[in-house]
């Protein structure tokens, strides 16, 4: 009977999600190519400031994910994304028209603020709506959001820049979030039994299959409990490691190629694409394999692994050889992408329903903190050193550590299961 419903929540669904998320990365993202493009020199901004700048996202985000979860999951997914859009899509404008640093610093605590539930918020609308079997596909297409974006941002930016300046490469790239926002509202169910285009049988099979699924996972009582549990702790560290390595190169990237000579701005967005057009290919395989076999941790923890080597490889590589350097990015930046699908599909088979969104947003916090170390250490060791093999060896170092803790902790969540 699963069968029946199949095909329509793919493609009713899976759209909306997807430029939702593509949204939010695009508005989150496109910070490194105004600082690469000229609001760096015209705002006066130094290399503390501008990492500091591409990092407050990231705090904004971390302080308000759990109760921003706690109330798509109790209330309304569909009411917070909703909000959620109109505040970001005005915030990135606002970035592209303030002329007073202090005012940019409040905007991007602000906008990462009016993201920050919306990760979790969505993989919890995932789980309402898709199968185990299902789950690790559809967290990756919308997920596909993210680097699709930079492929695209990557190359727009910098015609925007060229053509426009950096001002209206923010107001015109944040503007769709706010049109967005009504297509959502008008296209989105909570959840099955609100779906006007979903028959009695079709709901009534999906919410059997899903409950099924529940009875193999062991009842925790709340929030809290799981917040205690090993496997929550452990992955909490291992997503904030792992996303120390991905907003260290997502906002670096467009300025560590942009030192490559005879590179412009539009020849670095062609550049920057790159990685993120192969993280498409691998994300996709990743997941439909981690589907197929319904094994999760050995389709995380591998690529982790890959990215660090990828990085340390870069650093040897050293600056004397671009071409070698950035061939070892794209398989850094490819590696790292991959796992998202398995990875997020894991959690919600480890942990009940009542809970899964709280544990989601907690290693998502985590993730933001990450992020937040990530975008504003690797800017930091660039500025200082003067050169960009102080942030390859530590995101190497992150991402190893990473693939370890990815080990342990889905080994441990074994014990989260009914003997």
């Amino acid at each position: 009977m699963e069968k029946v419903i199949a095909k329509s929540r793919w493609y009713r669904l899976i759209p909306v999600a997807f430029i939702t998320y593509s949204l939010a990365y695009l508005d989150r993202a496109n910070f490194g190519f105004g600082a690469a493009g000229g609001m760096a020199e015209d705002l006066h901004i130094t290399t503390a400031i501008s990492s500091l700048l591409g990092s407050l996202f990231f705090l904004g985000y971390f302080f308000f994910q759990i109760p921003g979860v706690y109330y798509a999951s109790h209330k309304s997914v569909k009411k917070l994304i909703f909000w959620s859009l109109i505040l970001w899509g005005a915030f990135a404008m606002a970035t592209g028209i303030v002329s007073n640093v202090k005012i940019l610093i409040i905007i991007r605590f602000m906008l990462g603020v009016a993201e920050s539930a919306i990760f979790p918020s969505m993989l919890v609308l995932m789980s309402r709506w898709f199968t185990k079997k299902e789950r690790s596909r559809a967290n990756t297409f919308f997920i596909l959001g993210n680097p699709v974006t930079v492929l695209w941002m990557s190359v727009i930016s910098g015609y925007l820049i060229n053509s426009f300046g950096w001002r209206w490469m923010f107001i015109i790239e944040g503007f769709p979030a706010l049109l967005w926002a009504f297509f959502w509202w008008r296209l989105v169910d909570n959840r099955p039994a609100d779906a006007k285009w979903l028959s009695q049988n079709e709901k009534q099979a999906l919410e059997e299959q899903l409950q099924k699924e529940q009875q193999n996972i062991k009842a925790v009582k709340n929030y809290a409990a799981a917040f205690k549990s090993k496997a929550v702790i452990l992955l909490s560290l291992q997503y904030a490691c792992w996303s120390i390595g991905v907003y260290g190169f997502v906002i670096w990237l467009p300025t560590i190629i942009k030192t490559a000579p005879g590179l412009d701005i539009v020849k670095t967005g062609w550049l920057s694409a790159v990685p993120y057009a192969l993280a498409i290919v691998a994300m996709s395989l990743a997941s439909y394999f981690s589907d197929k076999t319904l094994k999760r941790k050995v389709f995380v923890w591998p690529f982790l692994l890959i990215g660090a080597v990828a990085f340390y490889c870069s650093y040897l590589t050293g600056a004397h050889n671009f071409w070698l350097s950035f061939v070892l990015l794209i398989i850094a930046g490819t590696a790292m992408y991959a796992p998202y699908g398995p990875f997020f599909a894991g959690i919600t088979e480890i942990l009940p329903a009542n809970v899964a969104g709280g544990a989601m947003a907690l290693i998502n916090s985590f993730g933001a903190l990450g992020s937040f170390a990530g975008a504003y250490l690797v800017g930091y060791l660039n500025g200082t050193t003067g050169g960009f093999g102080a942030s390859y060896i530590f995101m190497a170092g992150s991402l190893l550590l990473a693939a370890v803790l990815t080990m342990i902790a889905l080994k441990n969540s074994a014990r989260l299961h009914k003997t």
